[in-house]
């Protein structure tokens, strides 16, 4: 997957080239679409970075296009971590502050996701999802804390807006992203004393993404904008802007927060996948056997 951001970015952005200079950024799920493109917008303003994933050859590949970006850059591929083991993560941040020499800014972004009804959904997979997305931020910042604490960090947590009312098939990772933002509301009022600052992004329908490819049901893109006041998906770019806000001195004061990236959609309540199945789909698979 080709970079979503290139040198063009720097001519539109209202942020000056060298935001970020000398800063270190280290994100796990940082080989994904999302996290990927937070990597891309702080390398382009000057920040070195160390993105965490599980698998080596994706992540190595990104994270040398991550670092072509910008001449100079550095960007540290960190593969075969697993965030639900805290000593993994911990293992990548030593290897990290050795080799770019801090943590600033810490972006919590692993995640596990599927579609499953209740019934179907057994114990284990809905315990995997909560233990990846939500033990797994706990561990990031937990592992991140020494670095957090002496350089002043701040932290983004990705949340969702998926339990802001109730989506069908998304049981598990409505759970998880509820307990991630209080995770960050209870660490903004925590650590806020030592100086570190903590927030939530919680994207909306974001295109050419895995979560649009699985929430849109093969809706089209003229569909999906009619049921979005802003009357479009939102983009990864939106998802950049809002993380170099956040990690900016323009937030210096924005903390415990949670940044909605939809354009008001979940307002509106739900998801072309649940529009489009219930309550008959959703019925039949509701009255077979349970999944234990």
């Amino acid at each position: 997957m080709p970079n979503t951001l290139d040198k063009s970015f720097l001519e539109t952005t209202i942020y000056k080239p060298d935001t970020f200079k000398g800063k270190v950024v280290f994100i796990t799920g940082g080989a994904g679409s999302i996290c990927r493109v937070q990597a891309e917008a702080m390398v382009l303003l000057g920040a070195n970075a160390a993105i965490l994933g599980r698998n080596k050859e994706k992540t190595d590949k990104c994270a040398k296009e991550i670092e072509s970006l910008r001449p100079g850059s550095r960007v540290l591929s960190l593969p075969n971590v697993d965030v639900r083991d805290v000593q993994s993560i911990k293992t990548a941040v030593d290897k990290t502050v050795a080799e770019l020499g801090r943590i600033d800014f810490v972006v919590a972004g692993a995640a596990g996701n599927f579609l499953s009804d209740f019934n179907n959904l057994s114990t284990n997979a809905f315990k995997s999802v909560v233990s990846i997305d939500l033990l797994g931020s706990y561990n990031t910042v937990k592992a991140t804390y020494e670095q957090l604490v002496k350089n002043k960090g701040s932290i983004i947590f990705i949340s969702t807006t998926l339990h802001y009312y109730g989506v069908p098939y998304q049981i598990h990772v409505g759970a998880a992203k509820a307990g991630v933002d209080a995770l960050s509301q209870a660490l903004a009022v925590e650590l806020g004393p030592l100086g570190i600052r903590s927030n939530c992004i919680a994207p909306g329908m974001i295109k050419d993404t895995e979560g649009y490819d699985r929430l849109s049901a093969g809706a089209s893109i003229e569909q999906i904008s009619k049921q979005i006041p802003l009357q479009r998906p939102g983009t990864k770019e939106d998802i950049a802007n809002a993380t170099i806000f956040l990690f900016s001195d323009a937030a210096s004061y924005v903390s415990g927060d949670i940044i909605v990236v939809d354009g008001a959609a979940w307002h509106l309540g739900q998801s072309q996948a649940a529009q489009k199945e219930y309550p008959d789909i959703l019925k039949k698979r509701l009255l077979g056997p349970a999944k234990l």
